[in-house]
């Protein structure tokens, strides 16, 4: 499952202003210039302690009046196509298909028996999703889904990492990269299968640099031998799949295949990024993954020095071209899937993000834009905890790459549930 390692590259500390909630008003808080630069390997926001539990999220009044669309809560003009653009209303539908689908799985009916908020039930959960898929569907534009939505639905704020719904937002996306099938002397860096003995594997597990060495080729000689799924030439790569936790594959002999994951040993993430920065190599101030992978491009001896410092290692499994799947198991889909701390969030349910994030503009830049964008919430990672964190799934291939590596940025994150 991609989302099983999640591992958060968000390489600088990427936060700009507070924006506190105002309470009862029809407008969204301004929020923040274009954020500052991030990629995702941030450690968690701390989460305020108080004597009581907070609940992750609360009601809020939003009136039906509106006067500036980008400020706009439930404006999504993404789903009708904007710039000259199709939109993206099919895969929205999916999306909401592939979380209902869920909701009929009995471990959505285990995830919402505890659920911490009484009336944030699975029906509801699975009726608001029905009744946004109609109006997505009988909805002539933005603005008739944005009022329909304000009409009828209940929003539910995250409260943030400082009780005040501040939000850190960060993206991430699935690699395409090649591979053999065989160990070639080009080809030598390996992904490896789950090992059919791993659940008894004592504590703790062996370490990265355990298991594959310190230059990354020592599998051979440890309890990995004889588990190698594919081989990639460039070790780098072979470590953003580890990140990333899943990647479409273009096979040496002119196939395609995918891979996701299949299970990991019990370490925490380590930011690669931060640990560059606090040995003096690289600025953490607006430190980006293209910047990373510039640097180590540009010193490959210093992969055996900083990879292994993320202990944890990944396993993987074959999956044939299927779409990349999250934690709830069901396909994320581009610009539409979310991940989310899953011991707080409700698992399926419709959501609502306002933030920044870059886009492609003329002579191949990226400019950042504000939006407001109706997603579902599918996916978790190791790395989200608490109610101020969001991961967004920005899709596949190398410009979802480059849109994930440097979206970051304070946000706002709410749950709609039809009103009772």
């Amino acid at each position: 499952m991609i989302r099983k390692t999640l591992a958060l590259l968000s390489l600088s500390l990427g936060i700009a202003l507070v924006n506190p909630l105002w309470a009862a008003i029809a407008q969204v808080p301004n929020l923040l210039p274009s954020p500052v630069p991030t990629t995702r390997d941030l450690p968690p926001l701390p989460i305020p302690t108080t004597s009581e539990v907070t609940p992750p999220l609360k009601p809020i009044a939003i009136g039906s009046y509106c006067t500036l669309r980008q400020t706009c809560l439930g404006w999504d003009d993404q789903i009708w196509g904007q710039r000259g653009k199709t939109g993206d209303r099919n895969a929205l539908l999916a999306s909401i298909d592939n979380s209902l689908r869920y909701l009929r799985k009995s471990e959505a009916i285990a995830a919402y028996q505890n659920y911490p908020i009484k009336e944030i039930t699975l029906d509801r959960v699975r009726q608001s999703l029905l009744r946004f898929r109609q109006l997505v569907v009988s909805s002539k534009s933005a603005a008739q889904l944005q009022a329909a939505v304000r009409r009828e639905f209940v929003f539910y704020q995250s409260v943030g990492n400082d009780g005040k719904g501040t939000v850190k937002f960060t993206a991430y996306y699935e690699p395409v990269y090649t591979a053999s099938r065989v160990r070639t002397s080009i080809y030598k860096y390996p992904l490896y299968r789950l090992p059919p003995d791993f659940s008894q594997w004592t504590k703790p597990h062996p370490k990265r640099i355990d298991l594959e060495g310190k230059d990354g080729l020592q599998g051979n000689k440890t309890q990995l031998r004889g588990l190698e799924l594919l081989w990639f030439r460039d070790r780098l790569d072979a470590y953003m799949v580890h990140i990333q936790g899943s990647a479409q594959i273009k096979l040496t002999n002119g196939r395609t295949t995918s891979v996701g994951y299949a299970g990991g040993t019990d370490y925490p993430w380590t930011s690669i990024g931060k640990e560059l920065a606090k040995d003096g190599k690289l600025p953490l101030s607006g430190l980006t993954m293209p910047r990373l992978i510039s640097y180590f491009r540009g010193n490959p001896q210093e992969l055996s020095n900083y990879l292994p410092r993320w202990e944890r290692f990944i396993f993987f499994q074959e999956t044939s071209g299927r779409p990349a799947t999250g934690s709830i198991h069901v396909p994320v889909t581009a610009e539409r899937s979310i991940a989310t701390d899953k011991s707080l969030m409700p698992p399926g349910a419709l959501a609502l993000i306002y933030n920044s994030f870059p886009y492609p503009a003329p002579r191949g830049k990226l400019e950042n834009r504000t939006v407001s964008r109706f997603v579902l919430d599918q996916d978790t990672g190791s790395a989200i905890k608490g109610p101020g964190r969001v991961d967004y799934f920005i899709g596949s291939g190398k410009l979802a790459g480059d849109r994930a590596g440097i979206t970051g940025g304070n946000g706002s994150l709410y749950y709609l549930l039809l009103k009772e």
